[in-house]
């Protein structure tokens, strides 16, 4: 018998592990795009180009699956969430209005948009951490749980910095890669400090996950996954200048082993300290009906993204998305 919870549980978060990692990097170069000069950021925008609408369809898909499979923790999670969800959207439509726009404008209309391209990238990042941050502790109230949120807003615009800097990285090459290198390490020292920040301060903020991390010695085991990000994080720090494709590799690792002890953590709560996954689950008869429907769309989702990942592989010049 299939525990249809935990598959769509696997799935959900397989999704929001997708997005975070693609739609990451595009988050990051927006972020990036004030440090670099007019040929440059035309670069960066032709290097996102034919990926960076795409990439939200992880979002709708991780979003989705919850309202369909656990309708009790969409409304509860979705209603303390409100605001930074309603920010993160406005974020996400600047960004994509100004994607738009920015090609044809000319002058400081350019700039404009392109300063609004920084600005819907940066709320889209730091509305996505606030929520993080809001979510491990369960929406608890008083003003170090918010402080906390801040911390892991702050921490998750790092992650997608260094994403964005490796992704260009891979993409370009001359001067651009050259400060793509020195924004990675500059991501690099961020991400370091959100990580130790984080890792302090989530046990202190949530009993559940201080017992699951300190209760040994059932959980030695555990202690592969920060052995590990310390050791991607310095063949990360030594590959930047010699490789193109490896510091972005292994800052996709950093965050697939976040994201395993962050499933950890949570586990088996959908929300922490009051749903668990069966409670919240929908009944089986609409799992299997979603499942089926999930097993038709999920082959097209994951075949698109290969396909264009590989037809739009390789360096970019300044030519696309600027005509």
């Amino acid at each position: 018998m299939i525990d249809l919870p935990i598959v769509f549980t696997v799935l959900m978060g397989a999704a929001i592990l997708a997005y975070v990692v693609l739609d990451g990097y595009d988050l990051g170069v927006g972020m990036l795009l004030p440090a670099a000069d007019r040929d440059e950021q035309n670069r960066m925008v032709a290097s996102i180009g034919p990926f960076w609408d795409a990439n939200e369809t992880w979002l709708v898909l991780g979003i989705g699956l919850l309202l369909v499979a656990f309708p009790a923790a969409h409304g509860e999670i979705l209603g303390a969430l409100y605001l930074p969800v309603a920010a993160m959207l406005v974020g996400l439509m600047v960004r994509g209005v100004a994607f738009e726009f920015r090609i044809k404008a000319e002058g400081w209309h350019r700039e404009l948009w392109n300063w609004l391209f920084w600005a819907g990238s940066t709320a889209a990042s730091l509305a996505q951490g606030f929520m993080l941050g809001r979510y491990v502790t369960g929406f608890a109230p008083g003003v170090g749980y918010w402080l906390f949120a801040l911390v892991v807003a702050a921490g998750l615009c790092g992650g997608y910095v260094l994403l964005g800097a490796t992704w260009l990285v891979l993409r370009t090459d001359g001067p651009l890669q050259a400060k793509a290198v020195a924004w990675a390490r500059w991501g690099l020292l961020w991400v370091a400090l959100g990580v130790a920040l984080v890792s302090l301060a989530t046990p202190l903020a949530s009993e559940t996950v201080r017992h699951k991390w300190f209760d040994f010695p059932r959980t030695l085991a555990l202690m592969v996954l920060p052995g590990g990000t310390l050791a991607v994080w310095l063949w990360v720090w030594v590959t930047l200048g010699k490789s193109d494709w490896k510091p972005f590799a292994g800052s996709v690792a950093i965050y697939v082993l976040a994201f395993i002890g962050l499933a950890y953590s949570l586990f088996p709560f959908v929300v922490m300290d009051r749903l668990t996954i069966w409670e919240a689950a929908a009944h089986p008869s609409a799992l299997v009906f979603v499942l089926a429907g999930t097993g038709i769309v999920l082959p097209f989702i994951i075949g698109y993204t290969v396909y264009s990942y590989r037809v739009f592989r390789g360096k970019v010049s300044g030519s696309a998305y600027d005509q």
